[in-house]
């Protein structure tokens, strides 16, 4: 009996320590997340990097969450890419997402060798934040700057109706 115990114990031990503190907010490194960035299907997609510290980036969002229940129901998706610390996802990330209501994917990117994937996601980004890729099998766009809705909606528009 002490030997299933204690098998039992250390099972829960290792199960809890590997389990993600959030599995709703997946954290990734730029190999995992990369292949986002490259989708090859009938759909539009923007990948927008930000961070709660970035007030730009926070302006932004109630207008890209807009433009995401604006073209729910279209062959639209998007990820929001958090650059925030990981170890700030529970006591920062998380209660933003959730003070604020976002609906979009997010996910935390921890990868601090951005002199290596900065130019992989777009050779003229610099790195600064925010900054939206707008693609589709057809078509890449990069965005070094913070939208509306209204720009946002006139991109989003003009890109599905181009599929």
């Amino acid at each position: 009996m002490i030997k299933i115990a204690l098998i039992f114990l250390l099972f829960s031990f290792l199960n809890f320590s590997i389990v993600p503190d959030n599995p709703a907010i997946p954290v990734m490194d730029f190999k995992q997340f990369e292949p986002q960035l490259n989708r090859s299907n009938d759909s539009v997609y923007l990948v927008n990097f930000w961070a709660t510290w970035c007030g730009p980036c926070r302006d932004e969002l109630p207008a890209i969450e807009k433009i995401g229940e604006k073209y729910k129901n279209k062959k639209f998706r998007i990820l929001l890419v958090s650059l925030d610390m990981p170890n700030q996802l529970n006591s920062r990330l998380l209660p933003f997402i959730k003070s604020n209501q976002i609906k979009s994917d997010v996910i935390l990117l921890d990868d601090p060798k951005q002199n290596e994937w900065i130019d992989k996601v777009d050779p003229g980004w610099s790195g600064e934040i925010p900054f939206t890729v707008v693609y589709g099998r057809e078509f890449r766009n990069t965005y070094n700057k913070s939208f509306n809705f209204n720009e946002l909606d006139s991109i989003i528009n003009l890109k599905l109706n181009s599929l």
